[in-house]
């Protein structure tokens, strides 16, 4: 996870100017918003701030505005005020309503499953907003499977912290003692297998009901046929 990003109405509080004062630093581009969703809603990271309180300083000293965008740009800020994690990469991120939206659930349920700990936001501000990379699209399909497979949010909960440990392990083999790491990877074997299993009990399943369907399917169309027949007949005879 990311460091902590801000709404505008958060950073403008954070830093303690007005929207006025903070439109004309906009349009000045004395702070620029570290990126924007894809439904446009503007987000500053944590490093923006540092910047923006030595640009608030730098005006309370007596420095008009232009002179500090002048200033900016012939001799700049410290340099620790482009810490790592800002970005300028616009949609990169998905807001709690997008990533339901492209997932086809409710923003509530995306929610709830951060809530029981199975997806966690890439970026969070103090107010509760919320970031997810396009990654999470896919991540909340195999959950939402996974549901459909008949697995309760516990169960789900367990695989969601095993795929955790995976990439922690694989990111380095030492990250647990060598004992833990052998139990940890057992037990994935173990979610794995289960899930296998489950699989196949559905694969099996469907196929019954894909042969049952398309027969019964038939035979439907075929007394929809005849009852359309029955229908001219009755009518003919009710002509005569």
């Amino acid at each position: 996870m990311q460091g902590n990003i801000f709404s505008r109405g958060e950073f403008i509080s954070k830093i303690g100017v007005s929207s006025t004062v903070f439109e004309q630093w906009e349009q000045t581009r004395l702070v620029k918003p570290a990126g924007f969703t894809e439904d446009h809603i503007l987000y500053y990271s944590e490093a923006m701030i540092e910047r923006a309180l030595q640009v608030k300083r730098l005006l309370e000293v007596g420095y008009g505005v232009e002179e500090v965008k002048e200033i900016v740009q012939k001799v700049g800020l410290p340099k620790n005020s482009t810490a790592k994690g800002e970005t300028t990469k616009p949609n990169q991120y998905l807001t709690v309503g997008s990533l339901a939206e492209a997932v086809g659930v409710s923003a509530r349920t995306v929610k709830h499953w951060e809530e029981v700990g199975i997806i966690e936001p890439d970026m969070r501000s103090d107010g509760g907003f919320r970031l997810y990379s396009r990654t999470y699209i896919y991540l909340c399909k195999l959950v939402r499977d996974l549901q459909l497979f008949g697995y309760t949010l516990e169960e789900i909960k367990v695989i969601s912290d095993h795929f955790r440990d995976f990439l922690v392990i694989n990111r380095n083999l030492s990250a647990y003692s060598k004992t833990e790491t052998a139990r940890k990877l057992e037990e994935m074997l173990e979610a794995i297998k289960q899930l296998f299993e489950k699989m196949n009990l559905l694969r099996e399943g469907i196929e019954r009901w894909e042969g049952l369907l398309k027969k019964k399917r038939k035979e439907v169309v075929n007394l929809k046929n005849q009852n359309a027949k029955r229908t001219r007949v009755v009518q003919g005879e009710a002509n005569g």
